[in-house]
């Protein structure tokens, strides 16, 4: 019994650094995992080395992302870090308003 009582302040701190270290670590993965799945044409993205750009277009592997005018580079899509913006969908409510 003497051995198990020595072993649980082990077995705590193992518990604790899963809780506040690994398992929001995992959820961050997953949800950058989903997020770099769901990109379309039109996002605006942030690259993993920084550069801001415009998805062109996009296959299994791969995403085109355009980060100037007529630049687009094919980089993986683990190297998307972040989606700034989602595509607006057109409407004709708002051509309506601009003519004013």
């Amino acid at each position: 019994m003497g051995s198990l009582a020595g072993l649980l302040p082990f077995v705590l701190i193992l518990a604790v650094f899963w809780l506040l270290i690994l398992r929001p670590q995992q959820r961050k993965q997953r949800e950058l995992r989903s997020l770099q799945s769901s990109l379309s044409t039109g996002n605006e993205v942030m690259l993993t080395s920084g550069i801001f750009g415009t998805v062109s277009g996009a296959d299994d592997d791969h995403v085109l992302v355009e980060i100037a005018t007529g630049v687009t580079v094919k980089v993986a899509r683990g190297a998307i870090a972040q989606v700034l913006t989602a595509p607006e969908p057109e409407s004709d409510e708002s051509a309506g308003s601009e003519e004013n």
